[in-house]
């Protein structure tokens, strides 16, 4: 799937931080991981950009939730900002901080073998399992630690 790139600026619910994005993806990815959905109660939806700029940073607070990812918030009103995969610096940012144009797709879902029963999406999309995310991850010389 060849997705335009485009340029958005986003923030959190309540101002204090925001996000231009550059690059950006107009297609979501969705983590069904568990610990994705115990931050934020249901599937993460993600959108990736080449590059952005925080504004208000002084807001934004971080948790290392494992050994090779952080997720990052603001300490103001509590919006969650990103997901970041530390070995490769690479951001994920909540999609729903920015006005995506149109209905954007799903690019792919992940650990879907972790998904709950009690959700599904119309939209037909990969599906890959976490261990096929981490094989993948793998085979680009990354490595896990639980």
């Amino acid at each position: 799937m060849d997705a335009k790139m485009i340029a958005k600026t986003g923030a959190c619910l309540c101002g204090a931080v925001s996000i231009s994005a550059k690059g950006l993806k107009p297609l979501v990815d969705i983590c069904h991981c568990a610990m994705c959905r115990k931050w934020g109660g249901g599937p993460f939806m993600g959108v990736s950009a080449d590059r952005f700029e925080v504004t208000g940073d002084t807001a934004v607070n971080s948790y290392p939730s494992s050994d090779w990812a952080e997720r990052a918030f603001c300490s103001k009103c509590g919006s969650h900002l990103w997901y970041r995969f530390t070995p490769t610096n690479h951001f994920s940012f909540t999609a729903g901080l920015f006005d995506l144009d149109g209905e954007p797709e799903i690019e792919q879902q992940i650990f879907v073998d972790e998904k709950p029963a009690f959700y599904d999406f119309a939209q037909q999309t990969p599906m890959k399992t976490g261990a096929q995310i981490i094989a993948e991850a793998e085979a680009q010389g990354l490595t896990f630690d639980e």
